[in-house]
């Protein structure tokens, strides 16, 4: 490593902070001349998103904060670490083929030539050591850490020569490269499978189907356990807890960071899933994120895992009457969340909101189609919800492998080879 050297970052990259727009010209939907414009929920959680976007009119006095794809956005606002979500520093590129503009508060990195690769940054700015190290350097309340660009420019970085830097920057992204493929063939497999559904049960009901509840394909609900953080007295056995931002993430094929917790072994026979059952979140939610994200548990969801799962006491478990039933039981009720059903069966506070769950699954009636159909629904999707399994499995092999290599390369513990 005698050809690394120490450097600010500022002196290799230039930062370039978003555009206070007013709030009273933004708008909700997309009109000719207007784009995207990307905050810090939009940067924050990942790679770029546009979930709830807002849009601005475009000019060229806002051709600095100008976002294209495969630019390098990082939140200089958000949350302390111990948050694990929207966390102050966070970096993320924007994979979308898109132009936006960056909001307040986001800030765009570009690589100096001749001095840094632009996909190397990102990757060093990814690693865990560094993204703590960054978050330190914040200010601000218990609730909310800013950084500064001049705190970021004057961060110490160790940057190995361009090759190296590009060599580095070209293994992890082949990998990443991987996982995206994969998750949008996953995407593809349940938008196929949700068609299908829209198409068979609710585009094409019929009037002489039974008029019932949730009830004619489940048993009954459990509720979950939080348990403890450590073994204490009865709490012994070891399980992950899956809660409702683990549902999203199995949602979204991504890595799902759920909490191993400890809880009563007796505890753990009575609520442990069975394959087809699903978890439904029924406490969360936002003003305008309603409560209910659901997944399904099948053999391939559980080798994600190396010790068993349960739900947290903020999801309720659905136990089915047959496992064959359970595509068609998730994919309605993906169905109802999507089309904001839910919001209309919450109550509680203007900050916690309860789903009121009991109503959507034995209370509220739907036009049911008959058990043959949905049999006949689940053996033509089955394969589709396989194939995710089998996939999301080699995503978490691949995510596994860039994270372990990642610190690696970035420590020059592991060095790539050049041609």
């Amino acid at each position: 490593m005698s050809d690394w050297q120490s450097e600010k970052l500022g002196n290799v990259v230039k930062i370039i902070n978003g555009f206070a727009f007013k709030s009273q010209n933004f708008l909700s939907e997309e009109v000719s001349g207007a784009l995207p414009v990307l905050k810090i929920k939009n940067v924050a959680n990942g790679d770029v998103n546009l979930k709830d976007v807002q849009y601005h009119l475009h000019d060229v006095k806002f051709n600095t904060v100008l976002a294209i794809k495969d630019d390098l956005l990082i939140a200089m606002t958000g949350n302390h670490p111990h948050a694990e979500a929207q966390v102050v520093g966070a970096v993320s590129l924007l994979k979308l083929n898109i132009k936006a503009l960056i909001n307040q508060r986001v800030a765009k990195i570009e690589s100096l030539d001749g001095l840094s690769n632009q996909k190397f940054i990102y990757y060093l700015l990814k690693d865990k050591k560094m993204a703590h190290y960054i978050a330190s350097q914040s200010s601000g309340s218990a609730n909310q850490a800013n950084i500064s660009k001049s705190a970021l420019e004057n961060i110490e970085i160790s940057l190995p020569p361009l090759p190296e830097q590009k060599a580095i920057a070209d293994v992890l992204s082949a990998l990443d490269d991987k996982i995206d493929l994969l998750q949008r063939q996953n995407e593809t497999l349940e938008k196929m499978a949700e068609t299908l559904f829209r198409q068979w049960f609710i585009e094409e009901a019929k009037e002489d189907w039974e008029l019932c509840s949730f009830e004619k394909w489940i048993s009954g609900t459990k509720g979950g356990d939080w348990g403890k953080e450590v073994p204490v007295d009865d709490f012994t056995k070891a399980v992950y807890c899956l809660r409702g931002t683990d549902i999203a993430s199995l949602q979204k094929n991504m890595s799902v960071n759920a909490p191993l917790r400890f809880i009563k072994e007796k505890k753990f026979f009575s609520i442990e899933p069975d394959n087809g059952d699903i978890v439904i979140e029924i406490s969360g939610g936002t003003e305008t994120q309603s409560t209910g994200r659901s997944y399904y548990i099948t053999e391939g969801v559980r080798k994600l895992f190396t010790q068993p799962i349960i739900f947290s006491n903020f999801c309720r478990l659905i136990t089915v009457r047959n496992s064959e039933y359970s595509y068609f039981i998730y994919l309605y009720l993906k169905f109802l969340y999507d089309t904001d059903e839910f919001f209309a069966l919450e109550n509680g506070s203007s900050g916690i909101k309860n789903l009121n769950y009991k109503a959507v699954l034995f209370e509220q009636k739907f036009l049911m189609p008959t058990v043959e159909k949905v049999l006949d629904f689940h053996e033509l999707v089955c394969s589709n919800f396989i194939k995710i399994d089998e996939n999301r499995i080699q995503i978490q092999t691949l995510q596994n492998l860039r994270d372990t290599l990642l610190p690696k390369l970035m420590s020059g513990e592991v060095r790539v080879k050049l041609d």
